[in-house]
C-alpha cells in the first residue's frame, strides 16, 4: 500500500486546547442536566474521548455508527446506519459529537434519525468543518476549527481505516 506524505493542519497541542474549550463550554450550557453525549463512529472517538473527559457533568455516553465514504476521499452521499444507540434518548439532552462536517449530508440523515425519536435537545458538537463543500445547512452549536477543503486525516480521521493514530490533523496531498 502506497505511503502519502501528510501536512500537518492542526497540532496536537491545538487540538487538546480547543477540546478543553469545548468541554468547559458544554459544561456551561448544560449545568444541572444530565446529558448523553453520542458519539459518531469511527471518525470522532479520539476527539470524543478527550472530550467527554473535560465535561464536568453527570454524562452518559453512547454510540452511533454511520457509513457514507467506503474507501473513497468523497462521500458517496448514501447514507446507512451501521450500528444504531443502544438506549432510548426520548425526552434526554442529546450532544451529538462528530468528527467533521463536510457536505452535511451525512449529519442531516443523523439529526433526523435522532430527533424522530424524540429528545428533550439535541445539539452538534463537531471538531472539524468545511462549510464551502456544504450541500444542506447544517447548525453546528459547538466546533472545533474550521478547515480548508482538503482530504484530512489523523486524531481519529482516516483514509480507507489508515491514519487514525496520527496524534494531529492533517492532509492528504492533491489527487492522493
Amino acid at each position: 500500500m502506497k505511503q502519502h506524505s501528510i501536512e500537518e493542519l492542526i497540532s496536537s497541542e491545538k487540538l487538546l486546547s480547543r477540546t478543553r474549550e469545548l468541554g468547559h463550554r458544554i459544561t456551561q450550557d448544560y449545568k444541572n442536566t444530565e446529558l448523553v453525549a453520542v458519539c459518531v463512529l469511527r471518525g470522532a472517538v479520539i476527539f470524543f474521548s478527550d472530550l467527554v473527559r473535560t465535561i464536568n457533568l453527570d454524562l452518559q455516553l453512547d454510540f452511533i455508527s454511520v457509513s457514507s465514504y467506503g474507501s473513497a476521499t468523497k462521500s458517496t452521499g448514501e447514507v446507512r446506519l451501521v450500528k444504531d444507540l443502544e438506549s432510548s434518548v426520548a425526552g434526554r439532552h442529546l450532544l451529538l459529537v462528530e468528527d467533521i462536517v463536510d457536505t452535511g449530508l451525512t449529519l442531516d440523515y443523523l439529526i433526523k434519525v435522532l430527533r424522530s425519536r424524540e429528545p428533550a435537545s439535541l445539539e452538534v458538537c463537531a471538531l472539524l468543518s468545511k462549510s464551502s463543500r456544504r450541500e444542506t445547512e447544517i447548525e453546528v452549536k459547538y466546533l472545533g476549527f474550521e478547515i480548508p477543503d482538503r482530504f484530512v486525516v489523523g486524531y481519529g480521521l482516516d483514509f480507507d481505516q489508515r491514519y487514525r493514530n496520527l496524534p494531529y490533523i492533517g492532509a492528504l496531498p492533491e489527487g492522493a
